[in-house]
C-alpha cells in the first residue's frame, strides 16, 4: 500500500471493509470521488476472492466503458502483490481478447451491462462461481435504462451470492432493487453528491444570446486549470470544442458518436492533464471520474436539478475546492429556480467580463510571462541591490513603466505571446490516478510505475469532421441572422453592466461604469458575417485600423482607446468593424489626435496600425 501512497482509509472505506468481509449485502450511499472503488476493491483482493481458484469469482458492473476501465486499473493496482487477476469487458472492444482473458484465469470481471450479458448468453462467461456482485454507480445505471439488463444478469448469478450496491443518491428505484434483490441489506449512508455540491462555489452568467462568444470571454477571465464543459446535445459538443481549439485551448469532445479507441485516447489525455477542456454530454460523461478537476462548466444548463448536482459533483473532491459555472439563458430561468428550491443551492450571479477585465487579464498574462522568464534565472547580487534601491525610489513606478515600455515596444507581439502561452498551458499535475487522491496524505515512497497515457490525437477523418462542424455552425448562424462574435465569428455579446472580479483569483480591477454604446452599435452600422458590402468611401475624417473581428475586436474596444486620448463619443461619427480591419470616422479636427491614439494601441490583444483611409 505504501507504493500506492495510501496512508489512511477514507470514511467509505472504513464503513464498508468489515461488513463486506463478513459477507453482508450492502447498500452504500457515497458521493463519487470519495474512494468507493477501493472501498470494494480492498475487500475483494484481501480475501473475498480466493487466489488459488482460477475462475471468475467477482463481477463488478459499471454504467460506462470509461468507468469500467477506470475501476479495472484501480483494482489491478490494489491486487498487484496479491496474485488476483482482473479483466474489463465492454462494448466496442474485441470480443476474442476478452474471452481469452476470462479463460486465462481472470478472477474479477469488471464490465458494462450490455457486454457482460452478451458473454453470459454466449457461454463465454461462467457465472456459477461468482460469489460477489458489485453494482457501481447504480443510480446512474438506472437513469440510463439498464434495469432490464441488470435483472437479466442477476438471473444468471447464484442465489447465495453477496451483493454490494454503491450509489451517489438513493432514489426509490434503488431502494426497490435493494429490497427485492438483496438479502437483508445493510444501508450505509455517508454523503451524496448533493452534499458535495454544497461544498463548492457556484456562479451563473446571464447570457441572452451568443453563448459561444460568452463562453470564450468567461474562460479568458476565469482561466480554469481543467474543466468539463457540459452540453445537452452531441452537435453542440463538437461545435464548442472546435471553438475552444480555434482559440488555442487544448480541448476535445466526448459523446456517443465517438469510436471507442478515440474515447480511450481522449480520456487518457484528460486524466494526464494534457487536455484542459473536455466537452461532453451527460450520457458520455456518466461514470467518469477525473482527478484534480477545478471547474465544471454548464454551457447548456441541465434540464433537471439532479443532473446539475451530478455534473457539479465532479469537482471539489477529496476536500479540494471546486467551482461550478453556468451559462443561463431566458429558457433556463425556471430550471435555475427549481435548483434553488430542491437543493438550496443559490449560485452567485455574475455579469460578463468587459474591456476593463480583458485589460486586466492581458496585464496578468504579461506579468506571468515575465515571472516564467526570470524565475529560473539566478539574478546577480549587484542587480538585486539595484532593484531594491529602485523600488524604494520616489519615481519607482515611472522608471519601471519606462523600462517595460522599452522592452515591450521592442516586442510588439508580447501580449499575444503571453495570451497564447496561458491558453496552451495544461494541468500536468492532474496525472494522479482517478479516485486514489481521496486516500492520499503525504504519500510515502515512489508511486507505482505506469506507462504514460498516449495523448489524444485526432485522426485525419476526425479533423475533417471538426472542420465540417465549424462550417455547419457558421451556416446556422447566418441562417438565424445573428450577429457574429468578433473573436470567434460566432456572435456579438450585448453590453452588460460591469462585473467586479475581486472575488476571482488573481483579479482586482477597479470599478468602472458600463461601457457606452457607440454610434455604430446604436445604428447597427457594424456588419455581420465576412467582409462584404460596400467599403467606406474614404472621407477626410476616416481612419483605417489593422484590427478586426477575427482578432476579437468590437466597437467598444476602439472607443475605449479614443476616450482615453480625449476623443469622446461626441467626436466619433461611426466605428465599423470588418473581419480583418476596422474603419473609424471622427470629426476632422480630431483626426490626427485619433490616429495618434489608435496607432500602436493594443486592441483585442493585438497592436494596431492606424492611418488615414485610402482615397484621402
Amino acid at each position: 500500500m505504501d507504493e500506492l501512497g495510501y496512508v489512511h482509509p477514507t470514511p467509505v472505506q472504513l464503513a464498508v471493509f468489515e461488513h463486506a468481509m463478513r459477507g453482508k449485502d450492502l447498500v452504500v450511499q457515497a458521493r463519487t470521488g470519495t474512494g468507493k472503488t477501493a472501498a470494494f476493491g480492498l475487500p475483494l483482493v484481501d480475501g473475498m476472492v480466493k487466489r488459488g481458484t482460477s475462475a471468475v469469482q467477482a463481477l463488478v458492473l459499471c454504467p460506462t466503458r470509461e468507468l469500467a476501465l477506470q475501476v479495472t486499473r484501480e483494482v489491478d493496482s490494489l491486487a498487484k502483490h496479491r496474485g488476483v487477476r482482473t479483466t474489463a469487458v465492454y462494448g466496442g472492444a474485441p470480443m476474442a481478447r476478452q474471452v481469452a482473458d476470462i479463460r486465462g484465469g481472470a478472477q474479477i470481471v469488471v464490465g458494462t451491462p450490455g457486454r457482460v450479458l452478451d458473454h453470459l448468453h454466449r457461454g463465454t462467461l461462467d457465472a456459477s462461481g461468482i460469489r460477489v456482485f458489485v453494482l457501481d454507480e447504480s443510480d446512474e445505471m438506472l437513469s440510463m435504462g439498464f434495469l432490464p439488463q441488470i435483472s437479466d444478469i442477476l438471473g444468471f448469478l447464484p442465489a447465495n451470492r453477496q451483493t454490494l450496491l454503491f450509489s451517489a443518491t438513493l432514489p426509490p428505484d434503488i431502494r426497490r432493487v435493494a429490497e427485492t434483490r438483496l438479502r437483508d441489506p445493510q444501508f450505509l449512508t455517508l454523503s451524496g453528491d448533493h452534499i458535495g455540491a454544497l461544498e463548492i462555489n457556484h456562479y451563473v452568467y446571464i447570457v441572452p444570446t451568443d453563448k459561444l462568444g460568452a463562453l470564450i470571454q468567461i474562460l479568458e477571465v476565469e482561466n480554469p486549470e481543467s474543466a468539463i464543459v457540459f452540453c445537452n446535445t452531441k452537435d453542440e459538443t463538437k461545435r464548442v470544442a472546435a471553438a475552444l481549439e480555434q482559440q488555442g485551448y487544448a480541448a476535445d469532445w466526448l459523446n456517443a458518436d465517438l469510436p471507442q479507441s478515440d474515447r480511450e485516447k481522449v480520456m487518457a489525455a484528460t486524466r494526464s492533464g494534457a487536455l484542459r477542456f473536455l466537452v461532453a454530454t451527460d450520457v458520455a460523461a456518466r461514470g467518469i471520474d477525473i482527478s484534480l478537476l477545478t471547474h465544471v462548466i454548464n454551457y447548456d444548463f441541465p434540464e433537471s436539478a439532479e443532473a446539475y448536482v451530478h455534473r457539479t459533483g465532479r469537482t471539489g473532491r477529496a476536500g479540494r475546492t471546486g467551482t461550478a459555472l453556468a451559462l443561463v439563458g431566458p429558457r433556463d430561468v425556471g430550471n435555475l429556480y427549481l435548483l434553488r428550491l430542491t437543493y438550496k443551492l443559490r449560485p452567485i450571479e455574475r455579469q460578463l467580463p468587459n474591456a476593463r477585465d480583458k485589460k486586466t487579464r492581458d496585464e496578468t498574462d504579461v506579468l506571468r510571462m515575465f515571472a516564467d522568464a526570470f524565475s529560473a534565472k539566478k539574478p546577480h547580487p549587484d542587480d538585486l541591490a539595484l532593484a531594491r534601491r529602485l523600488l524604494s525610489h520616489d519615481e519607482a513606478e515611472a522608471i519601471v513603466a519606462g523600462l517595460l515600455r522599452d522592452h515591450l515596444g521592442a516586442r510588439p507581439d508580447a501580449v499575444d505571446e503571453a495570451t497564447a502561452a496561458r491558453r496552451t498551458r495544461t494541468n500536468k499535475s492532474a496525472s494522479v490516478e482517478p479516485e486514489r487522491e481521496a486516500t492520499l496524505e503525504a504519500p510515502k515512497g515512489p508511486p507505482a510505475e505506469r506507462p504514460a497515457p498516449e495523448p489524444a490525437r485526432a485522426a485525419p477523418e476526425r479533423r475533417r469532421e471538426r472542420e465540417r462542424e465549424r462550417g455547419r455552425g457558421r451556416e446556422r448562424d447566418n441562417e438565424r441572422g445573428r450577429q457574429r462574435s468578433p473573436r470567434n465569428d460566432f456572435g456579438e455579446l450585448p453590453d452588460l453592466p460591469k462585473v467586479e472580479f475581486s472575488d476571482a483569483p488573481g483579479f482586482a480591477p477597479d470599478a468602472a461604469a458600463p461601457e457606452p454604446v457607440t454610434n455604430a452599435e446604436a445604428t447597427g452600422a457594424e456588419t455581420s458575417g465576412e467582409d462584404g458590402g460596400e467599403e467606406p468611401s474614404g472621407s477626410g475624417s476616416e481612419i483605417y485600423v489593422s484590427v478586426g473581428r477575427r482578432d476579437g475586436a468590437k466597437p467598444s474596444d476602439f472607443e475605449t482607446v479614443l476616450r482615453a486620448a480625449g476623443v469622446g463619443p461626441e467626436s466619433t461619427e461611426y466605428i465599423r468593424v470588418r473581419h480583418k480591419h476596422a474603419f473609424v470616422s471622427v470629426q476632422p479636427e480630431k483626426l490626427e489626435q485619433a490616429i495618434a491614439a489608435l496607432n500602436g494601441a493594443v486592441i483585442a490583444g493585438r497592436r494596431a496600425n492606424a492611418e488615414r483611409a485610402r482615397g484621402q
